[in-house]
């Protein structure tokens, strides 16, 4: 795995506290910290994922996590809670297991005051063996969760350039396989030999980011990251991560993770 180059801005870090600060309450997830809500799930013709999910993902929404993802309320926080992992566990002793299950957001979802809308295949990992019809039968549980660490191993951060993109004027991108426990909150795009000279892109929607009129040539891609309780932040920069000649759809390996 390729190291990462990690520097801080403490003005950049001000802002980013100041524009998310609102969110506390629910950005306090960590640390084993565990919080009571409901769940339900929605309905799909194999029981995996949506691709059409508000985060963006597409198809690759569908099998992430092995199918088990969900679409969230509060936790989609206008698009920074995607990529994000939860522990959920439900409280009904006769019918749930004890460790429950992790999924990963990849949607937005309200319904009768749950936090969570979970695809099939999530939702019957809740149950005990044989269990899962009757739990299916209640519709709506009350659960407990928590922010865990996402974990895929054997995959780095990748770089899925948006089919949206249009070389060389506009580029749209989304990270896959985000790991670690955090959020991404900016990201800044440069060249090798200008690297003093910072492109900001805008959250366009979910986890797409884009930007017009982008850098030309291979660019290197920095982005803050920060921990659920916002009391952590780091700039990382993926060296070279987008080719100069970039294509729409394509997916690059940024020979980094996030820890």
């Amino acid at each position: 795995m390729a190291s990462s180059a990690v520097t801080t801005s403490s003005c950049r870090i001000l802002v980013i506290w100041s524009v998310y600060g609102l969110l506390v309450f629910r950005n306090a997830l960590g640390d084993g910290e565990l919080f009571k809500s409901k769940a339900t799930f929605y309905a799909t013709s194999d029981g995996l994922g949506t691709p059409s999910g508000a985060c963006g993902y597409g198809s690759f929404g569908r099998t992430l996590n092995g199918g088990q993802v969900a679409a969230a309320s509060d936790l989609y926080k206008d698009g920074i809670g995607c990529g994000s992992c939860y522990q959920i566990t439900c409280t009904n002793e006769e019918l749930c297991t004890e460790e429950g299950v992790t999924i990963v957001v990849t949607d937005y979802g309200v319904g009768n005051g749950t936090e969570f809308i979970m695809s099939p295949t999530a939702y019957s990992k809740l149950a005990q063996p044989d269990k899962a019809k009757q739990l299916v039968s209640l519709g709506v549980i009350d659960i407990e969760y928590k922010g865990v660490s996402c974990k895929y191993p054997g995959y780095n951060l990748m770089i899925k350039i948006d089919e949206s993109s249009k070389f060389p004027d506009y580029l749209a991108i989304q990270f896959w396989y985000q790991g670690g426990q955090k959020d991404i909150l900016s990201i800044e795009l440069s060249q090798e030999k200008n690297g003093e000279q910072k492109t900001e892109m805008k959250r366009n929607h979910g986890a797409v980011w884009d930007v017009v009129a982008p850098p030309k040539g291979a660019l290197w891609v920095r982005f803050l990251a920060g921990g659920y309780r916002r009391t952590s932040f780091e700039w990382i920069t993926a060296a070279n991560a987008i080719p100069a000649n970039w294509e729409a759809g394509a997916i690059y390996d940024s020979g980094i993770q996030i820890s």
